[in-house]
């Protein structure tokens, strides 16, 4: 499909406004975190939801809330106080590639990362001052890679397993389930989706999540070239979106998720 660049102006703009609204949530795994109004559990329920999305989203939905149960409804306070004894219940959890051995580990990490520290997005920065603020200029690419290293990084428990669920740009993958969770957590607007918790980093800063219905229409829409499905790719439609809104280029993803689900394009 041929545009000019004021016609995939109006489209991406006109869509992104029609999707980025409350009747987006119900059915997308953002719903998972929706149901929280406290820091933590937002930040715990939006990760984990976020790493199991993908497969058909109905299932994605169960399964993230039979995690919400097994926390007994609270995420954060289970995370902080539960017994060992606690955990025999995560046993017989399953989706897809992911299961128990995985779900035990990103307890113990939760655990252990907020004994010391308030939020998750201090996990994303690469060096925090005394007054809690970066030192040093980052990127998103350099906030996934340093992530990766801390969530892997507890060495007395850590299964090689889990390793492939937490995606980085070091290893050149897409990120898309990562990129979805920072823009549930950073992206902030009026409208009621995103939450825009965090704020250390920047709706500029975000590279937009690149799945299946992204992909296709994306590249129907010429905003995409690269053959390949990569963080170099991720990068491209990002560069490209920011010609129609440098300061929020990822806010499209709605425009070009909406346009591919609801089989628009």
């Amino acid at each position: 499909m041929t545009l000019t660049h004021t016609e995939l102006s109006d489209l991406l703009n006109q869509k992104a406004d029609y999707y980025n609204r409350p009747s987006f949530i119900e059915r997308d795994p953002i719903s998972i975190p929706h149901r929280f109004s406290r820091k933590q559990d937002i930040e715990i329920m939006g990760f984990w939801a976020a790493v199991l999305a993908w497969g058909q989203r109905p299932v994605i939905l169960k399964k993230s809330a039979e995690l919400v149960d097994l926390m007994d409804g609270a995420p954060y306070d289970f995370i902080r106080h539960h017994e060992e004894s606690d955990l025999k219940r995560f046993l017989n959890f399953k989706h897809r590639t992911f299961n128990a051995t995985d779900a035990l580990y990103f307890l113990h990490f939760f655990r252990q990362y907020y004994k010391q520290n308030d939020s998750l997005e201090d996990a994303f920065l690469p060096l925090v001052s005394a007054n809690n603020s970066p030192v040093t200029q980052s990127t998103v690419e350099s906030n996934l890679i340093v992530f990766h290293d801390r969530f892997c990084g507890l060495t007395d428990f850590f299964p090689e397993r889990t390793r492939k669920h937490i995606a980085t740009p070091a290893r050149n993958s897409s990120c898309k389930r990562l990129l979805m969770f920072l823009r549930w957590m950073v992206r902030h607007d009026d409208r009621g989706v995103d939450f825009g918790i965090w704020t250390r980093l920047r709706p500029d800063q975000l590279v937009i999540p690149i799945d299946v219905h992204v992909n296709r229409v994306a590249r129907k829409l010429g905003l995409l070239s690269r053959p390949q499905t990569d963080w170099k790719a991720a990068l491209e439609l990002t560069d490209t979106l920011r010609q129609f809104d440098p300061g929020d280029p990822v806010r499209y993803d709605f425009a070009l998720f909406g346009l591919g689900v609801e089989g628009e394009m």
